[in-house]
């Protein structure tokens, strides 16, 4: 195998790529790279036995086809050292060195043979479709400050994706909780999209996001009960999804909130900032009193002090008390487009609905504390 490639173009891929490796694995060919030259251009590919990338770069100056694998850590690292604009050549001249070249840089690179690589079946036999990028981009950005950390729990460590239906419209919906917040987003899609219903894993959500990110082209969606696979214009992700049955989270949506507060957004969201100084780790509840013209933000920490602010509102019932993790507000806030926050209430015991103007087809669910 023998080519020639841009540093910035090959650096690029490789770190669409190199965000699947594990850095600690007990099977050492995990941690490389698989780099296959033909037909004018070279594919790359990575994989954690969960999830597989991979993206085709050309067209290249290939001299030699053939493959190999090597550590994805290692030539990253490189190619991120290398000068931009420079020209890289790759030639492997023994089936366990890879030589590369650029300027006067010269390294010998161990390779692995690409014949023990693993690799995932990447055909799904389901009828596919496609949706906006921008749009999915903003359903997982929205839900995924919901995803729960505990592990034992495992079904709830994703986002649900799975398609619903309203007034005789059909919609994408990613739902994700960890039983003390929700964060719902949905995309309306044509009713004749078929789609199961699936637990999408932490890691390929942030993976998604980080080529989302890079583009605006549709994204290509196909899956069936064990695996979701996304073609996008740089590149294919495949992933395994979380096996586990996700809880109705209808029944904890509220329906009879019909105490109404709002606040300018970015007024909230300071005045948040500003009283859990008070609070190093912010474990402490933030207390809100709201009375109809405003509310009084309070935190209170017996080993470093109280913090108190008010902030201008609008409030239709009568004074209310009620508190809540900070953290969970604030996360909250920072995916809100409108320009207020709009916090749908009951009484201090039940769950709030938090929603926004500008995205209609997003709500968010708060569980409050007891302080």
């Amino acid at each position: 195998m023998e080519f020639s490639i841009d540093r910035d173009i090959f650096l690029k891929s490789l770190g669409h790529a190199n965000g699947i490796i594990e850095r600690k694995t007990t099977l050492p060919i995990l941690s490389n790279i698989l780099i296959e030259a033909k037909e004018s251009k070279i594919r790359i590919t990575a994989t954690d036995l969960d999830i597989v990338y991979f993206e085709f770069i050309q067209p290249i100056e290939i001299k030699k086809e053939g493959t190999t694998t090597t550590s994805s850590s290692i030539l990253y690292d490189i190619l991120r050292k290398l000068k931009p604009e420079s020209k890289v050549d790759l030639n492997l001249i023994t089936p366990n060195k890879l030589k590369l070249v650029s300027g006067n840089s010269k390294f010998n690179l161990l390779c692995m043979p690409s014949e023990n690589f693993p690799l995932i079946e990447e055909k799904i036999e389901q009828k596919d479709f496609k949706i906006s990028s921008k749009k999915f981009l903003n359903l997982l950005n929205k839900t995924k400050i919901s995803i729960s950390n505990d592990e034992t729990r495992h079904y709830l460590n994703g986002i649900y994706l799975h398609k619903t239906k309203l007034e005789n419209k059909a919609f994408l919906c990613g739902v994700a909780t960890d039983s003390h917040r929700l964060s719902s987003s949905s995309i309306e899609i044509d009713p004749s999209i078929s789609l199961e219903s699936v637990i999408l894993p932490k890691k390929t959500i942030f993976q998604l996001i980080s080529l989302l990110e890079e583009g605006d082209s549709p994204i290509k969606i196909s899956n069936n009960k064990s695996k979701i696979k996304f073609e996008m214009d740089k590149g294919v992700l495949i992933s395994k999804v979380i096996d586990g049955r996700f809880p109705d989270y209808n029944k904890v949506i509220p329906k009879e909130n019909t105490k109404l507060l709002e606040i300018k957004l970015s007024d909230f969201k300071d005045s948040i900032e500003r009283v859990t100084t008070v609070s190093s780790d912010h474990k402490e509840g933030l207390k809100i009193f709201i009375s109809k013209n405003e509310v009084q933000l309070s935190v209170n920490n017996p080993n470093s002090g109280e913090g108190v602010e008010n902030v201008a509102a609008k409030f239709n019932s009568e004074d209310l008390s009620i508190s809540f993790n900070s953290r969970y507000l604030t996360d909250i806030a920072s995916q809100i487009e409108n320009e207020s926050i709009t916090i749908s209430l009951k009484d201090p015991g039940s769950p709030v609905l938090i929603k926004d103007f500008l995205d209609k087809n997003s709500f968010h669910v708060v569980m409050p504390m007891k302080i």
